[in-house]
């Protein structure tokens, strides 16, 4: 699919799914594409002790316990909710799992301030209502309808940034497993829910507060908690896949030597450190230093060194990537990121040389270009 700029992971993924479905003998629950274990197998990759014919790529790296609890969820009629702080891939985990078990990852609702109860339920397309009246045939179903008919899975994304009022509008479609249409009468007036439809949500742990979910709806879900990635070898693994992967789609012949890939990591390493024994927020960059802002950090280094560079990867253009993407505060961030780069990369670079003197000299040149 390289006419798409992100295909979904049922399409991405297209040949290792019919394979998988292939082979597949083990029970399904509902109308299930895959077996729960192939589910696993899809997005934690295969072992040698699978014993299949051909290798199967990991996709989500994470605790295997987490993935399996998240199917068995979605297994029963409960909803699936995954919580944790950005950039702990929650909604790659669940576009995973939708294109896994139903080949569709697409349904999906947006939680923002905007979000109304129509995107849940449904609404109206107003030519036709005026033209012939409200039927079906004049109703536009939202992705979480659209779902409960197929019976396949429908996705919310950041539930807490949708208003309490919205939220709810949840309850109902979770435990009775239908919508009412008081518009129209008869059968036409009430949308059930076929075998194999849940919902997948997301919430980023830092939103508590904003819309909080009601104790009625926490019942309704099964809360499955993402951790953030502290072992810096699973980390790596992480970086490391997701820059491949944009070497591949960009078509980028560029060497990311692993000595500037354990540069970025450290960075993040001391950054949060510093973050966790500050006093106070002034005293912390506004980043969340996640896992998916190291890979941002690295993909603009990428694109700059193969645009504007010489081909290869400078511990300079990574640095000045670094400050670029995490000065988002002026003048606070600027000032806690030179206190690194003079507190800890500066003695690092003395006494181990390496990358750190180019990083540091890239960074200070950063920072004074954005002061």
């Amino acid at each position: 699919m390289t006419d798409l700029l992100r295909a979904p992971a049922e399409l991405k993924y297209a040949d290792e799914l019919d394979w998988l479905e292939s082979i597949d003998d083990s029970p399904k629950p509902f109308s299930w594409r895959l077996s729960p274990k192939m589910v696993r197998l899809f997005v934690l990759g295969s072992e040698r002790a699978d014993g299949l014919d051909r290798e199967i790529e990991q996709k989500w790296f994470g605790d295997r316990s987490i993935v399996e609890r998240a199917i068995v969820t979605l297994a029963s009629d409960r909803g699936l909710l995954l919580i944790g702080d950005p950039g702990t891939g929650k909604s790659w985990l669940a576009e995973l799992l939708a294109a896994a078990i139903c080949r569709t990852s697409t349904q999906v609702v947006q939680g923002t301030a905007g979000t109304t109860e129509d995107h849940i339920k449904y609404s109206w397309n107003v030519s036709m209502v005026i033209a012939k009246g409200q039927s079906r045939a004049s109703m536009i179903p939202s992705p979480i309808m659209t779902a409960m008919e197929a019976g396949t899975i429908g996705r919310f994304e950041e539930l807490t940034r949708a208003t309490s009022d919205v939220q709810d509008a949840l309850i109902s479609i979770l435990s009775e497993k239908y919508i009412s249409v008081p518009e129209l009468t008869g059968e036409q007036g009430i949308v059930f829910a076929k075998p194999g439809f849940s919902v997948i949500a997301t919430a980023n742990s830092r939103d508590r507060g904003v819309n909080d979910l009601s104790s009625a709806l926490k019942r309704r879900f099964n809360f499955v908690r993402i951790p953030v990635v502290t072992d810096k070898k699973s980390e790596a693994e992480i970086v490391r896949y997701r820059t491949e992967e944009l070497l591949r789609r960009h078509q980028i012949d560029l060497e990311v030597p692993p000595t500037l890939l354990d540069v970025l990591l450290q960075s993040f390493a001391d950054l949060r450190a510093s973050a966790a024994a500050a006093g106070s927020d002034d005293e912390k960059l506004e980043s969340a230093l996640s896992t998916a802002e190291q890979i941002g950090v690295l993909e603009d280094a990428v694109l700059h060194s193969n645009f504007f560079g010489e081909k290869a990867l400078s511990a300079r253009t990574l640095a000045s990537s670094l400050v670029g993407s995490l000065a988002r505060r002026e003048p606070e961030d600027l000032a806690i990121l030179n206190k690194y780069l003079h507190g800890v990369v500066e003695p690092r670079g003395k006494e181990e040389g390496g990358d750190w003197p180019e990083f540091l000299e890239g960074g200070r040149a950063a920072i004074a270009s954005l002061s």
